[in-house]
């Protein structure tokens, strides 16, 4: 063997007891609060991943659609025939199309009904709450509100919130937080969003 692939070996042997006492460590089981946040792509189709792997399974899943909802969505065209997916959208769609708080509050009030009721049955495996951190920083939805429905939700349930700035409360709560950063995006060099691909 040559030094180089001893090198790697003993490497590998490291990183694979890290690895191993890691899992083992793992002992808790229960669900999740995942955060998607950041000026990055991706956020909302990561959760549409997480979605389609629930599915999968033959988990049954919610998901809450606070801003892109009137939008078309090619992960929702493609799922929204499976029983055990149940979609909810603001009927207002993109709120700086709308320009309307009031309105833009009440239709955000109407459809966080929607998922109040995903988040307290115990039935619902997943919950994505998609783009709700602009809810809050609007001031449409309470924060306190929105954190006594994740913390009073049925422990097997894993929740994924989406959106730019998450809200520092909700950061602290979260098992997971990834922030996605933008290094390059089309759209800002003049490219439109791309159906099949952007939506």
């Amino acid at each position: 063997m040559s030094d180089r692939d001893a090198r790697h070996k003993a490497s590998m042997e490291k990183l694979k007891a890290r690895v191993d006492e890691k899992v083992a460590n793992a002992t808790e089981q229960r669900g999740l609060l995942l955060i998607n946040t950041g000026n990055g792509k991706g956020k909302t189709t990561a959760a549409w991943g997480t979605v389609t792997r629930s599915l999968g399974y033959g988990y049954k899943v919610g998901v809450v659609q606070f801003i892109k909802g009137l939008w078309e969505c090619g992960e929702r065209n493609r799922l929204e025939e499976d029983a055990n997916l149940t979609v909810a959208i603001m009927a207002t769609g993109f709120t700086w199309d709308t320009q309307n708080r009031e309105s833009d509050t009440q239709a955000c009030q109407a459809v966080w009904q929607e998922a109040e009721k995903m988040l307290a049955d115990p039935a619902t495996y997943l919950v994505v709450l998609d783009e709700i951190t602009y809810m809050l920083k609007f001031g449409y939805l309470d924060i306190d509100t929105v954190k006594q429905a994740l913390i009073n939700r049925p422990q097997e349930q894993t929740v994924i919130i989406t959106g730019r700035n998450a809200h520092r409360d909700l950061v602290a709560m979260a098992d997971t937080v990834t922030e996605m950063q933008e290094v390059r995006h089309a759209f800002n060099n003049g490219l439109q969003a791309r159906r099949g691909i952007d939506f």
